[in-house]
């Protein structure tokens, strides 16, 4: 697939430099850089499903807890 990307001035210079500092083609560059973005979302993606079962986990415990203690406590 060919695609075709309109970039500013500053954006066109830091691909510039990225290109050279890598020493590979712009275009390489970019896909590089877009598979980049796409592996962070995911990431992200996990780590936010991870928090959300970990805080799950410890409410879950805490109510468990109180109910043991009400068992315990007779009532």
């Amino acid at each position: 697939m060919i695609a075709t990307v309109r970039l500013d001035d500053n954006l066109e210079k830091t691909l510039n430099r990225i290109s050279k500092i890598v020493q590979k083609k712009k275009s390489d560059v970019i896909r590089e850089a877009i598979i980049f973005y796409s592996q962070s979302i995911e990431q992200n993606k996990k780590s936010r499903i991870l928090s959300a079962i970990e805080k799950t986990k410890d409410i879950d415990k805490k109510d468990f807890e109180d109910f043991e203690g009400t068992i315990n406590d007779g009532i």
